[in-house]
């Protein structure tokens, strides 16, 4: 992503180069063999990064007004304007006539609901940020710990992440969401030896889309990033995904429009926004979908995944996947190895033993 949107260094935090994945049981395995010199994960904090997007968005020429939308109103023809409906100041009432609306406005998108793109699944992600003594924030230098099992989250997984001169010690869920403290309470408990004497410095929830909306395009409003629900399953990762399409969809409507000069329509966001976008990452979306079903739903399979997680061919797959963004391929043989391995773990953790019994009975 930072070259891709030209993100400048100066801006990460911490260049991560090892992860450590724990199991129910708090079996740990060391992920990030497979990395090469120049490879890192990017720490960076939202606030700061954000910061930056809209000075630079400034400078080349947008104009930005700082509010809250609260409503969209239709055209009554298909030619005749948007009306964006926003606050400004905390309390004044404003309107702005668009030919064009795409809404990167979360989760919880009033332009969504505006179009009636459909309803969600929403996990909620919930963190701590935790200023850590010196010494204890070198142990997290350049290591990101992920924890899984029940005790941190029924369906995902919990995490510690190092920033600038805190670590963000947080969890997520999406079937027990009103249970998210106690989550929170068993990754604090997972990890206490080593964020003892740590001081809470900021504590943030936000709702994370499970899958894509049913409508992402209609009329001449396009939906990108979480209010679409392009949040990727398995690591919950969305800011990638949010600041890609935002690109892609923003690309289609200059070329759509002629750089201006007509007046786009549905067909014209669908095919040069959602077409492409759906043709590079659908499959993504699907196939990670499929491995939190498969292994996130029990102490057993998350015992399976961290076992699994020891493979080096499964951290090269996984790191080329996640670090470029794209399903890595490899070779059918190595696949076909990684398959048997996938069933002699799960059989290790008595996952398929289990099913079996339960089919016969």
């Amino acid at each position: 992503m930072l070259e891709e949107f030209d993100i400048p260094n100066h801006l990460i935090d911490r260049h991560v180069t090892h992860m450590r994945i724990f199991s129910p049981s708090n079996i740990a395995v060391d992920f990030g063999k497979t990395l090469k010199p120049h490879e890192f994960i990017a720490m960076l904090r939202r606030e700061v990064l954000d910061s930056f997007l809209r000075s630079r968005a400034h400078a080349a020429g947008a104009t930005a007004i700082s509010g809250l939308v609260t409503a969209l109103d239709l055209p009554a023809s298909p030619d005749a304007p948007y009306t964006v409906h926003y606050t400004a100041n905390g309390s004044s009432r404003r309107s702005l006539a668009v030919d064009v609306v795409i809404g990167a406005d979360g989760a919880n998108s009033r332009v969504a609901k505006a179009i009636g793109a459909g309803d969600y699944a929403c996990a909620i992600a919930f963190q701590e940020r935790i200023k850590l003594p010196d010494e204890k924030m070198a142990y997290y230098e350049n290591l990101a710990e992920m924890y899984v099992g029940d005790d941190v989250s029924p369906d995902f997984y919990a995490w510690v992440f190092p920033k600038c001169d805190h670590v963000a010690v947080g969890t997520g869920t999406v079937r027990s969401k009103k249970d998210i403290k106690l989550y929170q309470r068993g990754i604090r408990e997972r990890v206490k030896p080593k964020i003892n004497g740590g001081k809470v410095i900021k504590v943030e929830a936000h709702p994370i889309p499970e899958h894509p909306r049913p409508v992402r395009v209609r009329g001449r409003v396009a939906l990108v990033g979480d209010a679409a629900g392009y949040v990727t399953k398995c690591s919950g990762e969305g800011i990638y995904f949010a600041a890609k399409s935002g690109r892609v969809c923003g690309n289609g409507v200059v070329r759509a429009s002629e750089g201006g000069d007509r007046m786009i329509d549905e067909c014209d966001l669908r095919r040069e926004y959602l077409k492409p976008w759906d043709a590079e990452y659908a499959n993504t979306f699907r196939f990670l979908d499929l491995l939190q079903r498969v292994f996130y739903g029990s102490n057993a399979c998350r015992e399976a995944l961290v076992e699994l997680c020891g493979d080096e061919y499964v951290q090269r797959m996984t790191f080329e996947s996640y670090l470029y963004k794209k399903l890595a391929r490899g070779r059918v043989l190595d696949h076909a190895k990684l398959f048997m391995n996938t069933l002699g773990s799960l059989v290790r953790s008595k996952v398929v033993q289990t099913s079996m019994e339960s089919f016969i009975l």
